[in-house]
């Protein structure tokens, strides 16, 4: 145990967060010494990247990949995963068709190698039947006799976590053999609402509560302070834990790419907009010298350092990536075992210093009780990463013209009391109205 804290420890401290024969010629013979090389061999392919690193998953006693598999909706790109050693799959009622996609991906796999998991949401029915109702249809779904990890997907509060009917329902499904572990995911926003309490307070009530082997959490070199506190109770109690939202990179250079963008086509910007625009605008013209003076040159090394940085916390188990490409999956797998560079090091804290504040933080919401209209920030925020970061862009599009509510376009008269609640510094009003130009279809 004193070995583990130890690495903890030296873990925050070196990251620096606290915190790249004969032959003929002419008609002549030639002897052995006069003989022309032999034509070289054509070189073989990179072979694909392999997994390199398996952890323990807390109290499963699984042996689980550090990087696993996330949403990902190609059945040949989550069979590839598979093949290139990762074993762990995540899913959930809430993700559209994917229980089916994940299905038939790896119904040919061996399924003593894999560790699914999927998540029901706590809806108004928290009857044991209903709970009993959604997971035996997800199953069926899926094509599983059974689920290594039935998770509660994202409470909105501790009290929550003590649903008896969920977990009546878990201990029925348990003794069945179609439920092996229990766990919890929270990422701090949900769909189009928020939790009324962190991520930290329920993740850690649901650390206390002993009937939750497995933690899906948000956790990045840009949110790490309300993280930590879950991750050693995790460490201390043998909880598993895997992570979403590691890297948090995209949405700079997408946004500047939008900037360039309205201001080529000289596309007239709403009156009601300058206020925001301009203090989004002022950020953004800082962080672009900044940019340029550290040699951050693109998104991709940024986000290659930031999945290393969660790679390296002695109590993460292992990183959920969602991509959809071949390609995309090789990059990522190519950072299995791996662990961040001092240099890395360097960038990623500069990255924090100089472009942070475009970062609306998950699980955070501190900004939300000020706002006279109740937009959901965080969450249309978030759509916008999906929209950005993880070009899921007709999906986020589809979120966001759901939203019951107020949306962002409500921001444009606002006098903003959300950015001078912001800890962080993101110039929130900006950002918003360009997520709904972004989000609103023409």
């Amino acid at each position: 145990m004193e070995t583990r804290a130890k690495g903890r420890r030296q873990f925050i401290k070196t990251s620096a967060l606290g915190a790249l024969g004969a032959g003929f010629a002419g008609g002549r013979t030639l002897t052995p010494a006069q003989s022309p090389a032999p034509p070289a061999t054509k070189p073989s392919p990179d072979p694909l990247p392999k997994i390199k690193e398996y952890r323990t998953l807390g109290r499963t006693e699984f042996r689980v990949s550090d990087i696993s598999c996330g949403f990902i909706m190609d059945e040949g790109v989550i069979r590839a995963a598979y093949e290139s050693g990762m074993n762990y799959f995540d899913t959930a009622e809430q993700y559209p068709g994917h229980h089916r996609v994940l299905g038939r991906a790896i119904k040919s796999l061996d399924r003593r190698k894999v560790f699914v998991t999927t998540k029901l949401e706590v809806l108004d029915d928290k009857s044991k039947e209903s709970f009993l109702k959604r997971a035996r249809k997800a199953l069926e779904e899926l094509g599983l006799d059974y689920v290594d990890c039935l998770m509660m997907h994202c409470p909105e509060k501790a009290e929550t976590l003590k649903t008896e009917g969920f977990h009546a329902a878990m201990t029925e499904l348990k003794t069945e053999g179609r439920v092996r572990h229990v766990g919890v995911s929270q990422h701090g926003t949900f769909w189009f609402r928020d939790p009324e309490e962190t991520m930290e307070k329920i993740l850690l009530a649901a650390a206390e509560d002993g009937r939750f082997d497995v933690f899906l959490m948000a956790y990045n070199f840009l949110r790490r302070d309300n993280a930590e506190a879950v991750l050693e109770a995790c460490r201390a109690k043998r909880i598993g834990v895997a992570l979403m939202k590691s890297a948090p990179v995209a949405i700079y250079y997408t946004l500047k790419e939008r900037v360039e963008g309205l201001e080529k086509d000289k596309k007239p910007v709403h009156p009601l907009y300058a206020d925001g625009l301009a203090r989004y605008k002022e950020k953004f013209e800082a962080a672009q010298t900044f940019i340029a003076a550290h040699g951050l040159r693109n998104p991709d090394e940024i986000r290659d350092a930031a999945i290393r940085f969660v790679l390296g916390h002695p109590d993460v188990h292992t990183v959920c990536y969602q991509t959809q490409t071949y390609d995309a999956l090789n990059t990522i797998v190519r950072l299995s075992g791996t662990r961040l560079a001092a240099a890395e090091t360097a960038k990623l804290e500069a990255y924090r210093e100089g472009c942070g504040s475009f970062y609306c933080r998950h699980a955070c919401g501190l900004c939300e009780p000020s706002c006279p209209r109740g937009v959901p920030v965080n969450t249309i925020l978030r759509y916008q990463q999906y929209f950005a970061g993880q070009r899921r862009e007709k999906e986020a599009m589809g979120y966001y013209a759901a939203i019951p509510g107020a949306r962002a376009d409500a921001c444009r008269d606002c006098s903003a009391p959300c950015e001078a609640a912001c800890p962080h510094g993101v110039p929130v009003q900006g950002m918003l109205l360009l997520a709904h130009d972004m989000l609103t279809l023409p």
